[in-house]
């Protein structure tokens, strides 16, 4: 999976988070990407991995 579509599917769900939860503004979610971001940069510097091998692993779960 490439950055294009798991960026595709992280906009579906915050869409769909958004029309559940009217409450979570675009600062919430902004939050989380950063939090996810900085997840991956944890993973890459304790395993050695790519970005894109973490990536495509996660996206395989």
């Amino acid at each position: 999976m490439n950055n294009d579509q798991l960026e595709g599917k992280w906009k579906q769900i915050k869409g769909e988070f958004k029309q559940k939860y009217g409450e979570i503004t675009d600062d919430d979610t902004t939050y989380n990407e950063g939090k996810f971001d900085e997840m991956v940069g944890r993973l890459q510097e304790k395993t050695g991995k790519t970005k894109e091998a973490i990536k495509d692993e996660i996206s395989s779960w």
